[in-house]
């Protein structure tokens, strides 16, 4: 009999002291207005060293199961709630919100440059600390916007980004999305733009918007205003760089063929021709830009026109001699 009651008292003592595990526990997830959604896990907690898989840990010293109050992250800094074990002693610190609070990838649309990633990954990975950035010079809830001039003056990205902390706010394509731009131009061909050969040599804010607004919906300039010092030729004056006037090194050149039954097909050679002269020698005084359909006849170019512009036995051997030089 006192066997049994010895059993009966020891097994009763071993249940009372594993009683939170007679009931399910389960992950709970709080879903806080101004941050991410937080789990917590209670299968990680009665796990750790020095809960021993004791529940009365926290209850209900800590947290009382029939209340159920709701504490804010100051009342935790205060040692309330998580604060009592969180304070990087026992536990990781509150400040490392990150680690229960669930962050997430941010993309900006904005309308001029296009959709703008902000990575709290790759900010986190620099400083665990999000009180860096929260709420200081951002709240957790949704923000205002603010310009690339507020930036400049410290505001928001620019408080960090202002080359000494981190990299400029002037350096854009860190965050901004560029890519290359191909104009269709009928009169001389697809033309190609290049904003990674252009950000080689200069930076964002030598073009952008004093010369193009940078959501593309900028007026066509004609090659006659870029050598005015408008648009390409702001930059491309022969001083800074290259002179618009040396068309081919946007413009796509080819060779050209001209069917011609009666004295076999002509080739014009642009790569030839360019070695020598500029493109403005023929074009437009000679030769539109688009294809012409327009037959020149050789007593026209005799007169003149056409090749005869500078094939006249001065410029260049006449089109009355060499003929095979151009019919094959």
């Amino acid at each position: 009999m006192k066997y049994r009651l010895s059993l009966f008292v020891t097994v009763f003592f071993l249940l009372l002291q594993s009683n939170c595990f007679a009931i399910n526990v389960r992950d709970v997830v709080y879903t806080p207005k101004n941050s991410g959604k937080v789990v917590f896990s209670h299968g990680d907690h009665i796990n750790k060293k020095g809960m021993d898989k004791n529940c009365r840990a926290c209850h209900d010293a800590i947290f009382d199961l029939k209340k159920k109050t709701r504490f804010t992250m100051a009342d935790m800094a205060k040692g309330k709630s998580c604060g009592s074990c969180h304070k990087g002693e026992k536990a990781f610190a509150l400040a490392a919100c990150a680690r229960c609070h669930q962050s997430k990838e941010i993309v900006f649309k904005v309308k001029a440059t296009g959709p703008t990633g902000f990575s709290h990954k790759s900010h986190l990975a620099k400083s665990a600390d999000c009180g860096v950035c929260h709420p200081a010079l951002f709240t957790t809830s949704s923000t205002k916007r603010f310009t690339m001039a507020d930036m400049k003056k410290g505001k928001s990205c620019g408080a960090c980004h202002n080359g000494k902390k981190a990299f400029s706010v002037d350096t854009c394509v860190t965050c901004h999305p560029v890519k290359e731009i191909t104009y269709q131009v009928k009169e001389t061909g697809p033309t190609h733009f290049s904003h990674k050969s252009h950000l080689a040599v200069a930076e964002c804010g030598e073009c952008h918007p004093k010369i193009y607004s940078p959501n593309q919906k900028n007026k066509r300039v004609g090659m006659a205003a870029m050598t005015k010092g408008k648009s390409c030729g702001e930059c491309h004056n022969a001083k800074q760089a290259f002179s618009v006037k040396d068309c081919s090194k946007c413009h796509p050149v080819r060779e050209l063929k001209f069917e011609e039954k009666s004295t076999g097909d002509v080739v014009f050679s642009h790569t030839f021709h360019t070695g020598l002269y500029t493109c403005t020698d023929c074009h437009v005084s000679l030769f539109k830009t688009a294809r012409s359909t327009a037959k020149i006849s050789m007593g026209e170019m005799e007169q003149g026109k056409s090749c005869g512009g500078c094939h006249d036995g001065k410029s260049a051997f006449s089109v009355k001699e060499k003929c095979e030089v151009c019919h094959k």
